[in-house]
């Protein structure tokens, strides 16, 4: 991912010129910092798993995850879409993150487990920027040290 951002930026940056300069600063990345941000990603996945683990689905958390988890595959095809070009997360979105999310969701609902469509859904779309900020800034402090 690093390589791929450091590589695509005088593109990202010809098609994209009103993007500030801080934003492009901010998207200097190591490899150590994006496997470390993967890595607090995986603790909070981890932690809803948990959660959705211990009261059979019905966790506000875990359900806001799992939605969660699936937009941010639409947000790599978009990416793609957008950068019209190979992007990280392009190739497993189609093929893992989204078809799980619709298999969980769609097994919970037949399970009898109420869904919190509309609401994780909207919980999830605010969470994910701050939870994925969140991770980067940490992974960034981490990797400082």
């Amino acid at each position: 991912m690093a390589r791929w951002t450091a590589e695509a930026r005088p593109r990202l940056r010809a098609r994209f010129p009103g993007v500030p300069d801080g934003v492009w600063r901010r998207l200097d990345l190591s490899q150590r910092e994006v496997n470390t941000a993967v890595g607090l990603m995986g603790k909070v996945v981890a932690a809803a798993s948990a959660a959705g683990a211990r009261t059979g689905g019905r966790s506000a958390f875990f359900q806001t995850c799992v939605v969660g988890f699936g937009l941010h595959g639409v947000v790599h095809l978009a990416q793609s879409a957008a950068y019209r070009g190979y992007t990280p997360g392009v190739v497993t979105a189609p093929l893992v993150v989204i078809p799980y999310t619709v298999h969980a969701l769609r097994r919970l609902a037949s399970s009898g487990i109420p869904v919190r469509g509309g609401r994780s859904a909207v919980t999830g779309t605010l969470l994910f920027p701050v939870v994925a900020a969140g991770v980067h800034i940490a992974a960034r402090r981490i990797d400082r040290r």
